[in-house]
């Protein structure tokens, strides 16, 4: 797998204050890169900003809603202006509702479809506005599995990111034909323990929850970086990933049947949810932002799958070795 840049040295992530943007925005730093946060909360971006500046890294906070288009193209201006030429840039704000569609009001349905889609418009096309003169740069679209196969109670945010997944396939062409160095590509992510469950806006008996098996945002991170210095078109996150877009290839049906039946409990702790909670749809909450979330006893801190798909080479020559060995030695036997 060919190379992009092994040291991007500007980076902008979007909902940089917690969960995959914070650990994506960390890692970057760690391997040498500057970082540009956005988010909504300040306080919250620089807790992460002073992260960076302690792993030697510059850090430039800008507190913004990836709702307004305005503010998203001024801050790219301004990152271009302080910290240099934009190399890579991570869509990956997001806002979502737990509930029923029969539950959710026309304006939260609006909301989270202006942040977790127009934000990722209004970010792509604030980035190309500086990469396609320059014909360079890489574009990282934070996706999920969701992306490909929906699930009940997360409709607003799942039809997000198959909009998502949309826009970026159609842009992905247009680049193309431009014969553009720009590279775009799209990180589809399995379950993930970030603070999204404790804040999120809930109409639902019991609190929510990720649909287990559930992974570290640290594993995402690595993903998000891998993905932009190397050319692949899609990177696929965790096996329960492969396994549900995979599945609803090849049996779209039955899946709907499957989550009728157990995707209910499946998204809900045994706590009784408190329908007087802090969400943070139109606000952030404060004093929440974390890199991680409330499910740590059951988070993977790795993922063979990812290693296995981000090594293909070495994953191919050991397979090829394997069967080789596996002849030799029936052959050996007397077996063929």
């Amino acid at each position: 797998m060919p190379f992009l840049s092994c040291t991007p040295k500007i980076v902008v992530v979007t909902g940089a204050s917690a969960g995959v943007g914070r650990a994506a925005a960390l890692h970057f730093a760690q391997r040498g890169a500057n970082v540009a946060l956005i988010a909504r909360d300040a306080e919250a971006l620089e807790t992460v900003a002073e992260g960076i500046r302690l792993l030697g890294a510059h850090a430039l906070p800008i507190a913004l809603d990836m709702s307004d288009a305005n503010a998203v193209h001024a801050a790219a201006e301004r990152v271009e202006r302080e910290l240099g030429p934009i190399d890579v840039w991570v869509n990956n704000a997001m806002v979502t509702v737990f509930a029923p569609v029969t539950e959710i009001e026309p304006a939260e349905f609006a909301r989270v479809t202006d942040v977790t889609y127009h934000g990722y418009v209004w970010g792509t096309m604030a980035a190309l506005r500086h990469m396609r003169r320059r014909n360079r740069g890489t574009i990282v679209q934070v996706g999920s599995a969701l992306a490909y196969r929906a699930i009940p109670l997360q409709s607003a945010y799942c039809g997000a990111k198959f909009a998502i997944r949309g826009f970026t396939d159609a842009l992905r062409c247009e680049l193309l034909h431009e014969k553009s160095r720009v590279h775009v590509t799209m990180v589809q992510m399995p379950a993930l323990n970030t603070p999204q469950f404790d804040w999120a806006l809930c109409r639902l008996p019991g609190e929510p929850r990720p649909v287990a098996p559930v992974y570290e945002p640290e594993v995402a991170a690595r993903a998000i970086f891998w993905a932009a210095t190397h050319k692949r078109r899609e990177l696929d996150v965790g096996f329960s990933s492969v396994k549900a877009i995979f599945a609803n290839r090849l049996a779209p049906a039955w899946l709907d049947r499957y989550l009728a039946h157990h995707a209910w409990r499946g998204q809900q702790r045994k706590t009784p949810a408190d329908p007087g909670r802090a969400a943070d749809l139109w606000e952030p909450v404060p004093d929440k932002h974390r890199l991680r979330g409330s499910f740590g006893d059951e988070a993977r801190a790795g993922s063979a799958s990812l290693w296995l798909d981000t090594h293909r080479r070495t994953t191919f020559a050991a397979a090829t070795l394997a069967l080789a060995a596996l002849f030799a030695w029936r052959r050996h036997r007397g077996d063929v």
